[in-house]
């Protein structure tokens, strides 16, 4: 009797409690489940960032790897069907090579020659700068300009072991670079031999269960990838021929390798075009006066607008479809996260993130029998 009273009492206490408890509204809980699992991913990406930043050398080595293949294999494709594999992708792999440093040399070769005429150039074009900004509408005083060139000569006097240190840490960098460049055609060379065998492998890993959804991802990933790596190097060729055209009718000096900067500055979009215009346009005005510099810097806006209301929907639209805004933000955030490389591999890894989240929603695809296909991928 005492035991179903204790029994009752716990009962009424439980229901009294129940009836006090506010109820939690969906919306809430719903935020509240979208928070926690938001914020395991934000840890991941962070671990994720850590980690390449740790193994940068290897990350960039990777990245440029793939970057290689995606344009080199439509060519191996192609020899292989007349030569073996192996010398398809050797072929197709030193002849760019030696088409890159071939290009590197004669830029090397063109400033040298030039060398002479542009310092004295622009020591002329330092002064016509001097005047044209003591002249209408500046009105700067002689004094001024005096004073700041003393400045500059005192600072580089007395900075000049912080700036030798720059020098040599630049040469370590440049160690670096050399390194990354060497292991990225190394791997670049078997991904385009045996990539797909690369992949089968990494499948063969994978649960039974889950492989469908990682063939659906990886094929959706490198398809946005090698569009997206082919369509920027369009733009940016494109891009490179206006300016060097440009620069060239204008009589302004180091026309190619103005032309080459603008060619790798493209790869950061909305960002890098203008900057390299931007240097353009100081050698013009020092080499050619404010006219030509002013005609240069018209170019910007000009490219821009080609670039984004042209260039853009009609080569990259198949293959990345991310808003300008997108853009922007991925280009300052991967800036800010790991300076300029940040800047150039943001768009392309936002963009497959995108696109595998794409191909995960939709329905399956049907893979394709033949292991060979464009389609597949090959990383």
């Amino acid at each position: 009797m005492a035991r179903a009273r204790t029994a009752g009492t716990a009962a009424r206490r439980g229901g009294d409690r129940d009836s006090v408890t506010p109820s939690v509204n969906s919306g809430l809980r719903v935020t509240a489940a979208y928070a926690w699992r938001l914020l395991v991913l934000g840890a991941a990406a962070y671990a994720c960032f850590k980690i390449l930043g740790r193994l940068q050398l290897v990350a960039v080595a990777l990245f440029l790897a793939l970057v290689v293949t995606s344009v080199l294999r439509p060519a191996a494709n192609l020899l292989a069907r007349w030569v073996p594999r192996g010398v398809a992708a050797a072929v197709s792999l030193v002849g760019s090579l030696v088409v890159v440093l071939g290009l590197l040399a004669l830029v090397g070769s063109l400033v040298a020659g030039e060398s002479d005429r542009l310092s004295q150039e622009f020591a002329g074009g330092v002064g016509r700068i001097e005047r044209w900004l003591e002249g209408s509408p500046f009105h700067v005083d002689h004094t001024a300009l005096a004073n700041f060139q003393d400045k500059v000569t005192a600072y580089l006097s007395q900075h000049r072991s912080a700036l030798l240190s720059s020098a040599l840490s630049g040469a370590g960098r440049l160690l670096e670079v050399l390194t990354a460049a060497v292991l990225a055609l190394f791997c670049s060379l078997f991904f385009i031999l045996s990539g797909e065998r690369f992949w089968h492998w990494f499948q063969g890993l994978l649960p039974e269960s889950a492989r469908e959804s990682w063939d659906r991802a990886g094929r959706a990933a490198w398809r946005t990838f090698a569009g997206y790596t082919r369509g920027i190097i369009i733009v940016a060729a494109t891009n490179a021929v206006l300016v060097g055209v440009a620069l060239s009718l204008l009589g302004v000096p180091l026309a190619m390798p103005l032309t080459l900067l603008e060619f790798f500055a493209a790869f950061v979009p909305l960002v890098g075009s203008p900057v390299a215009l931007g240097v353009a346009t100081v050698v013009a005005l020092a080499s050619r006066g404010p006219v030509v510099a002013v005609v240069v810097l018209a170019l910007i806006v000009v490219i821009g607008q080609l670039e984004g209301h042209v260039l853009h929907p009609l080569v990259l639209s198949w293959a990345v479809r991310l808003h300008p805004v997108v853009v922007a933000l991925s280009v300052i955030a991967g800036g800010v996260l790991a300076g300029v490389i940040g800047a150039v591999v943001a768009v392309p890894m936002v963009s497959v993130a995108w696109s595998v989240f794409g191909a995960l929603r939709g329905p399956p695809v049907p893979a394709s029998p033949d292991p060979r296909t464009p389609d597949k991928p090959h990383h």
